[in-house]
């Protein structure tokens, strides 16, 4: 099943994670997508004081240079992500969330020759994007969940406007709790993406193998994308590893006149995460990108990408 990251459409961390400090009958899941449609999870009963209804997130990633196409033209690519997101209860049985993030992608282009980028488009050196997105969930009771959230998006190269680069989209999902605490969720998203309307139904999974290894979507970064898998091990209260994979889209206007880029990859990863206190944790990624293709929308034309391999950092801070 194809993923869609250009919108986060899918959990960005599934779990009906308890923290046990505001309610025992509240737990708000990590579910987004729409990207990243960024909703927190928690309950709690300990004081309301120690409840952070804010977080921030920021992350860099950057890969090797790879060749596009058969030609000597080579891609690196420096990536910066930025989210700030809120979440509170409006009740026993309901929350609400909204979140707002931008995105730079730093494209170095050399040797640019025959291909995609030949007489059909202008190289482009980097790419925005703005986001903003809301979300309104649902506990009836101790095992079901559910999540509606929309989402808002401009993604354009420094070659394009923003005017014509506005997607929009909606995700509906919902998860169940068993009694071993192990989660499984379905939902379906709706994109109206630049030039094109995709409806992408997934399938979200935490599920507990034993106390200290589990399997789950991968949060966000620029390693996991939206959806996946990661086998991660928790060693103690500070640190925790992970392994996984997962498929990324990136789509984003290159021109005035409608022309799109989207990028498809593979992406497997290893992390080593450090909380260095209970409202800030550090993860580290090393990856590899596999199975890469670039294609054009007009006219429609492809290149592959070249294997390569990256690098990444991630800080998630609370208050």
């Amino acid at each position: 099943m194809k993923t869609i990251s250009s919108l986060s459409l899918v959990p960005e961390q599934t779990a009906f994670e308890v923290k046990k400090r505001y309610s025992k009958r509240l737990s708000i899941p990590y579910v987004a997508k729409l990207a990243a449609v960024s909703s927190l999870a928690f309950s709690a009963t300990a004081s309301a004081y120690d409840y952070s209804p804010f977080k921030f997130h920021v992350s860099r990633t950057s890969t090797e240079a790879a060749q596009v196409g058969s030609s000597d033209t080579e891609l690196q690519r420096d990536v910066w992500r930025m989210k700030l997101s809120a979440s509170m209860p409006i009740g026993k049985e309901w929350s609400i969330g909204a979140n707002v993030g931008y995105d730079n992608l730093d494209y170095g282009f050399k040797n640019v020759g025959a291909g995609l980028l030949q007489g059909n488009v202008t190289p482009w050196s980097s790419i925005n994007k703005y986001s903003a997105g809301l979300s309104l969930s649902y506990r009836p009771n101790a095992q079901w969940m559910f999540l509606f959230a929309p989402k808002l998006q401009y993604s354009y190269a420094n070659t394009a406007s923003s005017s014509d680069a506005q997607s929009y989209g909606v995700v509906a999902s919902g998860m169940y709790r068993f009694k071993s605490g192990n989660m499984l969720g379905v939902g379906v998203a709706y994109l109206n993406d630049i030039s094109e309307v995709k409806t992408i139904p997934y399938l979200a999974v935490k599920w507990n193998i034993t106390d200290k290894l589990s399997l789950s979507n991968p949060f966000q970064a620029g390693f996991s994308g939206p959806a996946g898998l990661e086998l991660s091990y928790k060693l103690d209260d500070k640190w925790n590893f992970g392994l996984g994979a997962s498929r990324r889209t990136e789509r984003f206007l290159v021109t005035d006149a409608e022309q799109t880029i989207e990028v498809e990859e593979w992406v497997s990863f290893i992390r080593a995460g450090w909380n260095i206190s209970k409202k800030v944790s550090i993860n580290a990624y090393g990856g590899y990108f596999f199975a890469g293709e670039m294609e054009l929308s007009q006219p429609k034309v492809s290149d592959d990408i070249e294997n390569q391999a990256a690098a990444g950092l991630a800080i998630d801070m609370k208050f």
